[in-house]
């Protein structure tokens, strides 16, 4: 597959996320954990596609502090983005199942917005990238 193709792929895959997240979060009863789930799986498909056109395969992991740390090592602007990957992180697993995790819609719109800033940021690098000739 394209490299282009697949990082586009990745990209189109993380909107999808956060756009259901948005969808869900208008709906009552809101789904809390599941939107906050989506959110950290947009996150993950985000900096994985960063990854992919930096020319990296990314690793099977869901770990977004690793991600990130490993985006940093590309390029040292992703260290802005440690408190937004250190907060979605804990909606990678423990919203799928019975848990004592506890998310109110407080929680829920920090996570949107988290989720936002890391999608915005990454396409701002790629387009960054794109127009230096870095790739």
């Amino acid at each position: 597959m394209d490299r282009q193709f697949e990082v586009a792929e990745w990209i189109k895959y993380s909107d999808n996320d956060l756009d259901a997240a948005r969808i869900l979060s208008s709906h009552y009863p809101l789904k809390l954990e599941i939107i906050c789930y989506l959110c950290q799986q947009s996150a993950e498909k985000m900096l994985k596609a960063f990854w992919l056109y930096s020319g990296v395969e990314p690793p099977k992991t869901h770990d977004l502090d690793f991600l990130n740390t490993k985006c940093t090592g590309i390029d040292a602007a992703f260290e802005e983005l440690k408190r937004e990957c250190n907060r979605l992180n804990d909606y990678s697993n423990k919203p799928r199942y019975p848990s004592d995790l506890e998310v109110d819609e407080n929680d829920m719109r920090l996570a949107i917005k988290d989720c936002e800033k890391i999608g915005e940021f990454v396409k701002t690098r790629i387009i960054f990238k794109k127009e230096r000739g870095l790739t």
